[in-house]
């Protein structure tokens, strides 16, 4: 049948392209088959509805980057470097935070989730501790990329303000000039570095 020998794979490569050109509120199972040259119901076949289609496309996008810390590094290197890698997946594509905080990431990445867990505690962190810390991390990444690309958005229509829009408010043109606009990589890092300080004081790791 023909929406046997449609891979599910495919459907899911298709429907990561289709979210860039039309973003999440764009994105439709109808156009999807029109994109793949079928009829809704092959979809169907490996889908039963949307949600399903954007849970697995979501569970994509996750699973490459996660994994716990490499030999030899510190729990705070490796925290840093799996934030940062989570954000560029989240900015891979268009919409990419609004997918995931959308989705059920799925028992694979709970299972990948558990083994980051089980290196933080020996690293020296207390189960909820690493559960925390992993939480608080990844939903500052989430909410920090949400801004980005709802930004990217404004600019796309044209709606956003430039620096000089600001004349009126000294303190937050000077704020920006000094250590970046609040969706720069300067504050990313700042932020960043908050959470992982805090964290330090209060696991005493």
């Amino acid at each position: 049948m023909a929406q046997k020998g449609l891979a599910r794979d495919m459907v899911v490569r298709a429907a990561l392209e289709l979210l860039d050109e039309a973003g999440l509120d764009g994105l439709s199972v109808r156009r999807l088959a029109a994109r793949l040259g079928v009829q809704n119901p092959a979809l169907y076949w490996h889908f039963r509805n949307k949600q399903e289609l954007l849970d697995e496309m979501s569970r994509e996008l996750l699973a490459p980057d996660m994994g716990g810390p490499r030999e030899g590094e510190s729990w705070r290197d490796w925290l840093t470097r799996r934030a940062y890698a989570y954000r560029r997946m989240l900015l891979s594509h268009r919409d990419g935070a609004r997918l995931v905080t959308t989705s059920d990431p799925g028992p694979g990445v709970a299972r990948v989730f558990e083994e980051e867990l089980k290196a933080l505690v020996g690293l020296g962190f207390t189960p909820a501790q690493g559960l925390h810390a992993i939480s608080s991390i990844s939903h500052y990444t989430v909410g920090f990329v949400l801004n980005e690309q709802a930004q990217r958005e404004r600019e796309a229509r044209g709606d956003a303000q430039e620096l000089a829009a600001y004349a009126d408010f000294p303190f937050t043109v000077a704020a920006v000039r000094e250590g970046g606009a609040p969706r720069s990589e300067e504050a990313f890092a700042y932020g960043l570095r908050l959470i992982l300080d805090g964290l330090a004081a209060s696991t005493h790791t």
